[in-house]
């Protein structure tokens, strides 16, 4: 019981990582889950397994609150379902020794990607235009692959490649990577299925993951509002890094002098970037606060100009007040 507890409590926090940032519910589950000596494998199938249940929750909310773009879900999902069915079938059928260091190497890389996005300043302006089906189509298969082979990767692949291409509004981009994750979840899922069989589902584990995100979900719209962005996703980055660097680290079998090295100069990188996350936070909402103050001030500056301009008009210009209504020609 106590180990379910401990799991629901995983799926909670990675749901509400997941609803501020858009992606990170398979890289924090399924590092947490490798972390407790579950198999690759069996992390990754029961994660898939869990988001079935987690991206249709998700999926319904975003839909509601009109953060959908359908066109873009059609044509990154399938895609990305193929991707995620040949990438079980790889997970399923390589053994736990070859599978641990990959998938530890395939999290740490995507970790290491939100330490350095989110060090920086995140892109919010949206440029016109439609995203063409030659880049969703690609993107799908690339995201939908990572996802399954190293137990997450969806969201870390394609939210910010459809972020940086600034074509969506922010909201529907993560809405629409959400959506089309239900089906890449429920791909993956029938890949493990007929790769591993049941036994590789571990259900109390998905029953106490599924459990956990499903109430988080609605508390995420309150901690994005708490949280920023920029600060957790660095937040999150670090840990995902450090927890697989264990294992890549014990796979080199690196011992001596060198295992602590590694891990101070990674958690030298991890401050590095929390440095730089508030710094470019700061500018960030510095850069907002003089653009909402400079548009405050040219109405004002407008109106000002207007009164001093009527205040100093020539005489002949002077309108009666009785004619002025009326338009009426002033009588010669």
């Amino acid at each position: 019981m106590r180990k379910l507890l401990v799991l629901a409590l995983v799926g909670l926090v990675a749901q509400l990582i997941d609803g501020s940032l858009g992606m990170a519910y398979g890289l924090t589950s399924s590092t947490l889950l490798l972390v407790v000596g579950v198999a690759p494998a069996v992390a990754s199938a029961s994660v898939h397994l869990a988001e079935i249940g987690t991206t249709l929750a998700a999926g319904v909310a975003h839909w509601r609150f009109g953060n959908v773009d359908w066109r873009v879900v059609t044509r990154i999902a399938l895609p990305g379902a193929i991707g995620a069915f040949a990438g079980a079938t790889v997970l399923s059928s390589i053994s736990t020794e070859t599978a641990a260091p990959w998938m530890a190497a395939i999290l740490f890389t995507l970790g290491a990607y939100l330490l350095v996005r989110f060090a920086r300043p995140l892109r919010t302006g949206r440029v016109g235009g439609r995203l063409r089906g030659r880049f969703l189509g690609p993107l799908g298969l690339v995201a939908g692959f990572v996802d399954a082979t190293g137990g997450g990767g969806w969201g870390p692949v394609a939210t910010p490649a459809l972020l940086v291409s600034g074509r969506m509004e922010p909201r529907k981009v993560i809405g629409s990577v959400d959506t089309a994750e239900f089906v890449v979840a429920g791909a993956a899922s029938v890949g493990f299925l007929i790769g591993l069989g049941t036994e590789g589902f571990l259900l109390p584990t998905v029953a106490a993951l599924l459990i956990g995100g499903l109430i988080a979900a609605p508390l995420a719209a309150w901690l994005v509002r708490i949280v920023p962005a920029q600060l957790l996703g660095a937040a999150v980055g670090g840990v995902i890094v450090l927890t697989n660097a264990r294992t890549l680290i014990r796979s080199a079998e690196l011992d001596g002098p060198v295992r602590p090295t590694l891990y101070v100069l990674l958690a030298a990188g991890w401050l590095a970037a929390m440095v730089l996350a508030v710094r470019a936070l700061r500018r960030t909402r510095r850069s907002h606060a003089e653009a909402v103050a400079t548009a405050d001030a040219v109405p004002a500056a407008d109106a000002a100009s207007a009164v001093s301009t009527d205040s100093v008009a020539p005489a002949g210009d002077v309108v009666p007040a009785d004619l002025a209504v009326t338009g009426t020609p002033s009588p010669r």
